[in-house]
Order: C-alpha cells, then structure tokens, then sequence
C-alpha cells in the first residue's frame, strides 16, 4: 500500500512545568502553553532562559498563565498567540 511507504513517523514530547504551563515539542518546533515559571512552585529549578519556544499560547489572561510570555517571547523570539482580550 502507498500510504505506508510514504509514513513518518512523529514523536511528541510534552514537558509539565506546573500548573497550567507546560511546553510540546513536535516537528522540531516547541509550543508553550500558559508560561509560568517565575513564582510558580513547581517550577522553582526552572530558569526561563533554558526554555525554548517558538509558539507561546495563552489561554486566558490572568497571571498564573501570562506571568512569564513577555520575557519568554523577548528571549526567544516566539509568536505570541492569544485571543484580543488577554492582550
């Protein structure tokens, strides 16, 4: 059958950082969910320096989920992605 000699296969790799943060890697490209590293006690060994990403999401905009997306998205230089009202 074709379609299986043309199959890659993928693997995904999700790191928990606490809370709501956490950050996929697949396909060479790393989406961050909801950064919150500084002040977040699961993520007290975490520097945010050491995080790659090229995608932040934001789910909503309170601070347990926004605290960090500006400086990661300084360092690294991802594409913030959020809805108009937690800009």
């Amino acid at each position: 059958m074709r379609f299986i000699k043309n199959f890659v296969e993928k693997v995904m790799k999700i790191t928990y950082y606490g809370h709501a943060c956490f950050a996929v890697e697949v396909d060479g490209k790393t989406i961050v969910f909801d950064p919150f590293i500084s002040g977040n006690p699961l993520a007290k060994n975490i520097q945010l320096k050491n995080i790659k990403a090229d995608y932040i999401l934001i789910s909503h905009g309170h601070e347990d989920h926004t605290a960090d997306a500006i400086e990661l998205a300084r360092l690294t230089n991802a594409l913030v992605v959020s809805n108009l009202r937690n800009l």
